[in-house]
């Protein structure tokens, strides 16, 4: 794969379908509408020449805070062809988060979802870059707040060429970016380069998952972080296939009609839904997609029990993967006819991991170290964070933060993150073993485990669980501590079981962890 010094990733994603013969073809498919390739490059051009005419410079930031509609490529898109670079912010954030990006990035003009206006609004008047809001949807022609203009951004639109001339742009200037969950903190800035894009659809998107222009590709998980991305914005447009986007919850049932009206021939999510869907009462005689060829899971690793009941019922594989925001997508994953439930795969070609201990000396094999990825998808560094830059952006490596063993054959399985390992009797214990070992039992949905003090001030694990509906905590508290200890290790079983309701998690479904240390 080449990309030349000039290139400008819109142009690549959108225009070069045109010269291809694609223009007539489906590039996406929301709740309601759907867009051709010929009127995602229209649209995407009359984006251009909104922000040019709207006084937005090269290398401005504009933020996303946009459902995932067909609204969202155009305007991604748009942006990026001409210079500006989009922010894309979690839509399921608090008000003081979406403050916090907002002013963090100083953004000239906000699009946003009229359904989301409400929450948005009142953050306006503290955001002294902002000059223009466009809200995407049903909404008057124009309205004012404070000396801001919010605008209908469908009819802002409509008066706009179709034709735009792309930015001279270098395949390693910042086209756009993407804020961290922040599981542990106020979400990081990162900021990605035109080529990244590109470079992971084609190691990951073409040569591990074959995806190719017959696909029709849906993501549950949303556009506004790297994974989602991936999947349904540059996967299938690098490819000429069609992405099919929802703008709701993925809940079970949501996820199940789309898969059966729509047919997805690749379909990604994360282990908490697909457990989720396989757990929902209301959906056991859902045949799913019958096009359906590869579903990838990302985000957390995926328990083998999930892995192996999909398979069963659905008759397809599940490729568990690891990926950042850091690295934009997947660099470590399970492959078509190399699938090993419970381990996360193996380095994907064009990348290189290594193991470190806690001194920066590389660990062998079954040895627990944390991981280190080289790759040309690295981000450009953390925006107005030198710190934290320096700490994780390690010359060509790039530190993910979680723990790892490699066994003899170059298999990963996950351990936890850095800051989850805790040491029980001078022995490592990794939640997320334990964790897998609570979710065999057929009456828990989801565990997560932490570390926790007993009597005599020792670290011993702690675990919270979620019980499927309607089963009864009764006796299974012992049940679980004993089959951990069969399945784990005698030291690794849970001195405490907690059954709670549900369990902390980020907007993007990671478990937070730190939260439970302190409840």
């Amino acid at each position: 794969m080449v990309i030349t010094r000039s290139y400008n990733a819109a142009s690549d994603f959108v225009d070069r379908h045109l010269e291809e013969g694609r223009a007539d073809k489906c590039a996406f498919i929301d709740d309601t509408r759907e867009l051709t390739y010929g009127q995602l490059a229209a649209d995407c051009n009359r984006v251009a020449n909104l922000l040019t005419a709207r006084g937005v410079a090269r290398e401005a930031r504009v933020g996303l805070i946009v459902l995932d509609t067909v609204d969202f490529p155009v305007i991604f898109w748009g942006a990026i062809k001409t210079g500006v670079i989009p922010v894309a912010l979690n839509t399921l954030l608090t008000a003081d988060q979406h403050h916090y990006i907002l002013e963090d990035s100083r953004v000239q003009v906000v699009f946003v979802s009229a359904a989301l206006l409400p929450a948005v609004r009142p953050l306006l008047a503290r955001l002294p870059a902002l000059t223009t809001v466009f809200v995407v949807g049903d909404w008057p022609e124009t309205t004012t707040a404070r000396d801001l203009d919010i605008e209908s951004f469908h009819h802002a639109l409509a008066s706009q060429s179709s034709e735009a001339t792309p930015a001279d742009t270098s395949a390693d200037e910042v086209a756009f970016w993407l804020y961290s969950s922040g599981s542990t903190g106020m979400p990081k800035g990162t900021r990605h380069v035109h080529s990244s894009a590109m470079t992971t659809a084609r190691l990951y998107g073409q040569a591990v998952l074959g995806i190719d222009e017959p696909d029709v590709v849906f993501s549950a998980a949303k556009l506004f972080f790297a994974y989602g991305l991936g999947n349904a914005m540059t996967f299938p447009r690098a490819a000429g296939a069609t992405a099919v986007l929802l703008a709701g919850r993925p809940t079970p049932a949501a996820v199940f009609d789309v898969l059966r009206t729509r047919q997805p021939s690749v379909f990604f999510g994360v282990p908490t839904l697909y457990a989720a869907m396989l757990a929902d009462t209301g959906s056991e005689a859902e045949p799913g997609s019958s096009r359906l060829r590869a579903c990838v899971s990302a985000g957390e690793a995926l328990p083998a029990e999930v892995g192996l009941s999909w398979k069963a019922r659905f008759g397809v594989d599940i490729y568990d993967g690891v990926g950042s925001t850091e690295m934009l997508h997947i660099f470590l994953s399970n492959t078509p006819g190399d699938v090993r439930y419970g381990v996360s795969g193996r380095a994907v070609p064009g990348y290189e991991l290594r193991l470190l201990d806690q001194d920066g000396v590389e660990v062998g094999p079954d040895t627990v170290g944390e991981l280190l990825v080289r790759g040309p998808s690295a981000a450009d560094g953390y925006w107005n964070q030198r710190k934290k830059s320096r700490r994780t952006f390690e010359g060509e490596w790039t530190r993910t933060g979680d723990k790892f063993m490699r066994d003899g054959e170059g298999y990963y399985r996950y351990c936890g993150r850095t800051d989850d390992m805790f040491k029980v009797g001078g022995i490592w214990v990794s939640p997320f073993e334990v964790e897998s070992a609570i979710v065999t039992h057929t009456a828990v949905l989801e565990a997560a485990v932490v570390p926790a003090e007993d009597r005599e001030g020792l670290l011993k694990p702690k675990a919270f669980v979620v019980l499927k509906e309607g089963v009864s905590e009764e006796g299974l508290a012992e049940m679980l501590k004993t089959r951990v200890k069969e399945q784990a290790g005698p030291w690794k079983y849970p001195r405490w079981v907690e059954f709670v309701e549900e369990l902390p998690k980020t907007a993007t479904g990671k478990v937070q962890r730190y939260k439970l240390r302190n409840s």
